[in-house]
């Protein structure tokens, strides 16, 4: 019977949790997180709500130290180049083909992108093969592909794998 209510108990949790800090806590919060903590695991498919198999917790570790670095040293740049001539910003978007499977390791990747400054996931494709890309500047599209791959896609890779 529990098992048929809750068949996610760490989603609910998780989205429980989620919601009130997000909306603060009170009776009406109270009682609509917990509709939507008990609701969400029913209604969502299974692919989304299936644990994901992390393989290698060291290099997830690393890898939050390099997304750490990065948020900051993007935000520097993207500072710099907004209090400079607006001449020198090129923006422009890269389609980065997808080497991940997993969707949780697509969605890190998409989220770290959109996390660094500078950087916003836009789109993927249907077959997942293709992540859409937008730069706040871009002057050499193939390294801005190859540092997103290089940087973010393999860590992601090896934890998923």
């Amino acid at each position: 019977m529990i098992r048929r209510l809750l068949p996610q108990p760490m989603t609910s949790v998780a989205v429980f949790a989620l919601w009130l800090l997000l909306n603060g806590v009170s009776a009406g919060q109270l009682l609509l997180g917990t509709v939507l903590a008990l609701a969400l695991p029913l209604v969502l498919p299974e692919p989304l709500l299936a644990p994901p198999h992390v393989r290698a917790p060291l290099a997830a570790l690393r890898l939050v130290g390099v997304v750490l670095y990065d948020i900051v040293k993007a935000n520097i740049e993207v500072a710099l180049l907004i209090l400079g001539p607006e001449a020198r910003i090129r923006p422009g978007f890269v389609w980065v083909p997808l080497d991940l499977a997993a969707p949780q390791a697509i969605s890190l990747f998409a989220g770290i992108i959109t996390m660094t400054p500078g950087t916003l996931s836009c789109d993927i494709t249907d077959d997942r093969r293709w992540l859409l890309v937008h730069c706040f500047h871009l002057d050499d599209a193939q390294a801005a592909v190859a540092e997103m791959k290089q940087r973010y896609e393999a860590p992601l890779k090896e934890i998923f794998r």
